[in-house]
């Protein structure tokens, strides 16, 4: 029996990391907003790594931040170890990465979720999606209930359909024993969505009384935490936890390759596809056989628990095999394993069914966010999360989309790569996939994309007037070293000397003698004695900007000739066969995509830049004769 159920404006189905910043977003935009999850309990759970950001995703979590949305305060809240990576490189490639205590991390979210008005959550699972002349109207639920809405996003993770395997053994199951979702699948394939099978893993859990730290290496945090969000311009001082560095042992790879018989991955027992990125162990020592050892991190799961993640053991070996390889690690000798490794298998979307909006090409109203769109981790999800429920309520509200482009930031790479090139794997955001990436770098985020938070309407009174204070400082603070201007006294070629830099001849101002390869903001301060103290984040930002001027700019007239052919729309109703000059495949390929623009069409493999220009004549021609 099935009965009318509650009406809402917006409804999120799941509440991973893209339904909590999906449902937040539109919520605080105005919406009543439904986010129906399976189990409230797993709202927001990381049930893989127990971290936030990493190489490139550090860069969507500040981004996601810049926007308004929850991801990078709570990790500033609920962290135990915080380290930047990639320092020995350039700017572009720092990325914050900290861990979480996964149990606070869930808790922290919960706490604003239940906390937002407009905002209601559900424990139900839906079933099916009621879809009316093109349009989504709502979903059914496993209860009975029909609950009618304006747009819908799904945000169902890993849970669709989801199986567990562990060598021989399979079941049913969502991440970490959770429950499935059996039905919705079968609802999306009635509406005419292309569903296909992605595989992802995660390795053995151990207890830390079993661990031998002396055979381990340690790896600690920054003396001196940078926070992930832009709310938080100074963290207060916590006593970090340590993580542990060690390796696999030949003994290791002997068991593993003894047993990669009994290996899902190679027996076929798994269909679905797996992430290239974040290889298994067997996977590892297949691809890689010549390598001697593999890195094994071991990283608490938060400071109230014994459970400790063993980093680069992702595996889907039986039980028995997992404690073997486990205990002839270095350190895991005595290892008492709490949960065993698994793979899980899931349905997902192919994300050329959607558009740059998020939006689905099919139906009307209907969002897609997170790993049903076949990306990988919490990051990726929820940047594509508040996108979604940005575009849900703006459609709601007549109007126009908000659409990232690939130079706006890391977001917008990661949904253009989705809804342009598709992805066969379980995609993952990295810094070589942008182009664009000196501009794109994580510590200017708030500059490139908070103004565009205030006009959507998630940027509130509290954060504009830090950004506006944040902005106004590196301004101020650029101009005024432009201003000061050293002479070439001896007394300043003599802090020169000390510097390793060659003598000023004639005068010259402190923004100019930074952009020399072996001085920088802080080390020239000697010469600069009425400098007023600022926030650390102001300067790093002054010293990358004044630095990299000449580069910056390089990438910003590339940016230029890229947003040309951005912002040239296509018609939809246009016709590819009546285009001379196009090859055959373009045509073919145009014609089956559909690009919203030049650019778009620019990405799509198979059309060149010959049938680019083609295409540009044409849409000239045609729009000096309309």
């Amino acid at each position: 029996m099935s009965y009318q159920g509650e009406q809402y404006d917006v409804i999120v189905i799941g509440g991973g990391h893209a339904g909590c910043e999906a449902a937040l977003a539109a919520a605080r935009l105005g919406q009543k907003t439904a986010l129906l999850t399976l189990n409230i309990d797993g709202i927001a759970y990381l049930p893989c790594n127990p971290n936030i950001g990493g190489t490139a995703k550090g860069h969507l979590v500040r981004e996601v931040d810049a926007l308004g949305g929850e991801m990078g305060r709570v990790i500033d809240e609920t962290y135990i170890q915080s380290r930047m990576l990639n320092t020995s490189r350039g700017p572009a490639v720092h990325s914050l990465r900290a861990q979480a205590d996964k149990r606070n991390y869930q808790e922290s979210m919960i706490r604003r979720l239940e906390a937002q008005e407009g905002l209601f959550i559900v424990q139900v699972e839906a079933t099916a999606l009621r879809v009316e002349d093109g349009v989504v109207r709502g979903v059914t639920t496993k209860n009975g209930a029909n609950l009618s809405a304006g747009a819908v996003i799904l945000c169902t993770g890993t849970y669709l359909k989801g199986r567990i395997i562990i060598g021989e053994t399979n079941y049913e199951s969502g991440p970490a024993g959770m429950q499935p979702a059996r039905d919705l699948s079968k609802s999306l394939l009635q509406e005419g969505i292309e569903l296909r099978r992605f595989k992802t893993g995660t390795p053995a859990r151990v207890h830390r009384r079993s661990i031998d730290f002396s055979q381990m290496e340690e790896q600690p945090g920054d003396p001196i935490v940078t926070p992930f969000s832009f709310m938080n311009p100074v963290l207060e001082p916590k006593e970090q936890v340590l993580c542990h560095l060690t390796y696999t042992s030949p003994k290791t790879h002997e068991i593993i390759r003894a047993n990669i018989h009994r290996s899902p991955m190679y027996n076929g027992s798994i269909q679905g596809v797996g992430p290239r990125y974040c290889p298994s162990i067997e996977d590892k020592l297949m691809k890689f056989p010549d390598k001697e050892r593999h890195q094994i991190f071991i990283e608490p799961e938060g400071c109230n628990t014994q459970e400790m993640y063993i980093q680069g053991l992702s595996t889907s070996l039986p039980e028995e095999v997992q404690l073997a390889f486990l205990r002839s690690v270095p350190g895991l000798e005595q290892a008492e394993m709490m949960r065993a490794g698994y793979a899980i298998e899931y349905d997902c979307i192919n994300p050329l069914q959607l558009k740059p909006t998020l939006e689905f090409r099919l139906i009307k109203n209907l969002f897609s966010a997170g790993q049903i769109n076949g990306t990988s981790g919490y990051e990726e999800a929820a940047g594509q999360g508040i996108l979604a429920g940005i575009n849900a309520s703006r459609v709601l509200q007549n109007k126009e989309p908000i659409v990232l482009d690939r130079s706006q930031g890391y977001i917008g790479v990661l949904i253009d790569d989705l809804v342009t090139k598709g992805t066969e794997e379980p995609y993952r955001m990295m810094t070589a996939r942008s182009e664009y990436r000196l501009e794109l770098r994580q510590d200017n985020a708030d500059l490139r994309l908070t103004e565009l938070g205030r006009q959507v309407g998630l940027v509130q009174d509290d954060r504009w007037a830090l950004f506006q204070t944040r902005k106004k400082a590196i301004e101020d603070e650029k101009l005024r070293l432009q201003e000061v201007v050293v002479t070439g006294k001896a007394q300043q070629n003599a802090v020169m000397a000390e510097l390793g830099s060659t003598e000023i001849k004639k005068s010259t101002s402190l923004y100019e003698l930074m952009k020399r390869p072996e001085l920088d903001y802080e080390s020239i301060a000697p010469l600069d004695p009425e400098r007023t103290p600022l926030p650390k984040d102001v300067t790093e930002e002054v010293n990358i900007q004044i630095k990299y001027e000449g580069y910056i700019k390089k990438e910003q007239e590339k940016i230029a000739q890229f947003q040309k052919l951005e912002h040239r729309q296509i018609p939809h109703n246009i016709d590819y066969n009546l285009i001379k000059g196009l090859r055959i495949e373009a045509r073919s390929k145009l014609a089956r995509f559909q690009p919203f623009n030049l650019g778009q069409a620019s990405r799509i493999s198979g059309v060149s830049p010959a049938d680019v220009t083609v295409l540009q004549i044409y849409l000239e021609s045609r729009g000096s004769h309309e």
